[in-house]
């Protein structure tokens, strides 16, 4: 059997898997130790906390818990370094042809109806339904479509 080891009376099995110490005030005030939380995600929904451990520490060095939307440092890409002032731009080499725009993953039969039913009334919601794409198809293909004919 384990024994505290301010007063020295018996533990628990339980109590003693985790603690060496039993749970008078006296010895918890003696013993316990505190711990560090630290707010890694925080938004209008939800804060998330987290006890810094050893291993905590080592991801938020890491920057495991930054908001990779906000952060360039985090990012998984390539760093693009800005040329110093008064370097000419770098332009195109020519022995490679600039790659075409990418294209639309819609016909133009389905943007034009998406147009016409935008333009009676119906939501996107809807429009997408009947289209057989999804909402932010839909949306692209009427943005798309407004900005070439200019309603």
């Amino acid at each position: 059997m384990a024994h505290c080891v301010t007063c020295g009376i018996e533990l628990h099995p339980e109590r003693a898997e985790k603690y060496n110490y039993c749970a008078k005030p006296g010895c918890r005030e003696e013993n316990a130790k505190p711990l560090t939380i630290a707010a890694v995600a925080v938004n209008k929904a939800a804060d998330q906390y987290l006890v810094l451990n050893d291993q905590a520490r080592e991801e938020l060095a890491a920057g495991k818990y930054q908001d990779q939307r906000k952060s360039s440092s985090v990012t998984d890409g390539p760093r693009h370094q800005r040329a110093p002032a008064g370097s000419p731009a770098r332009k195109p080499t020519p022995g490679r042809p600039t790659p075409p725009p990418p294209r639309p993953s819609w016909t133009k039969a389905q943007e034009d109806l998406a147009l016409i039913y935008s333009s009676r009334g119906m939501r996107p919601d809807e429009i997408a339904e009947r289209l057989g794409v999804s909402r932010y198809t839909v949306t692209q293909m009427i943005l798309a479509a407004k900005s070439r004919v200019k309603l």
